[in-house]
């Protein structure tokens, strides 16, 4: 393997940065992004350790989840999970975090790095309810810079194309835990476990 080793020799590999990607970039929310959060339902985000271990963690809720506190500060709920918050944990100890949301069927994505906190209750959190389930908790994000991200990797992907979609090609999600996860639980629990009541503990806990 070659290694590179230095930002000059990143830049003679693949070129200087296009002129319209170069400062994109923006410190607080434009009328299209509030437009694109109001309308995305899913987000993935990326922390860091203090000891520079990182987690990406993804959050789904209905589409608009993110609540828009000003033009500088979003709000994202936390719902019921596996309670292993390894990317909270990481908010406690470096607050720097970076955010991709999507959109059903477009390729371009929304980026925004900011720097997070965990707050435990506020005013806000009644307008984050969801079927009846009041966060515990929410990251606020302070933003630090905001942009939109072209559809490349999701044309050469063919992510939204169905006819591309092979999921029965892996095994369930129930044997993929009985066999990566052993916990002593049967193969036909976990398929129950994973069956149609799971759709009705999404919002327990």
């Amino acid at each position: 393997m070659i290694e590179i080793t230095s930002d000059a020799e990143l830049r003679e590999l693949v070129g200087e940065v296009m002129p319209r990607a170069a400062n994109k970039e923006r410190p607080s929310l434009h009328e299209h992004d509030r437009e694109w959060l109001a309308l995305s339902p899913f987000c993935l985000i990326a922390t860091a350790g203090a000891d520079g271990s990182c987690d990406v963690s993804p959050k789904g809720d209905p589409p608009g989840f993110t609540l828009v506190l000003d033009d500088t500060t979003i709000a994202i709920p936390d719902r019921p999970g596996n309670r292993r918050v390894d990317g909270f944990r990481n908010v406690l100890a470096n607050p720097h975090v970076g955010l991709i949301y999507l959109v059903p069927g477009r390729g371009d994505t929304l980026r925004i790095n900011g720097r997070a906190r965990l707050i435990r209750d506020a005013d806000f959190f009644d307008q984050m309810t969801v079927k009846g389930h009041r966060p515990r908790l929410a990251l606020v994000v302070d933003i630090d810079e905001i942009f939109f991200h072209c559809s490349k990797a999701f044309l050469r992907s063919e992510l939204w194309k169905p006819e591309t979609w092979k999921p029965e090609a892996l095994p369930s999600q129930a044997k993929l835990s009985h066999t990566m996860q052993p916990a002593g639980t049967s193969i036909e629990e976990l398929e129950r476990y994973y069956g149609p009541e799971y759709l009705k503990k999404l919002y327990a806990g």
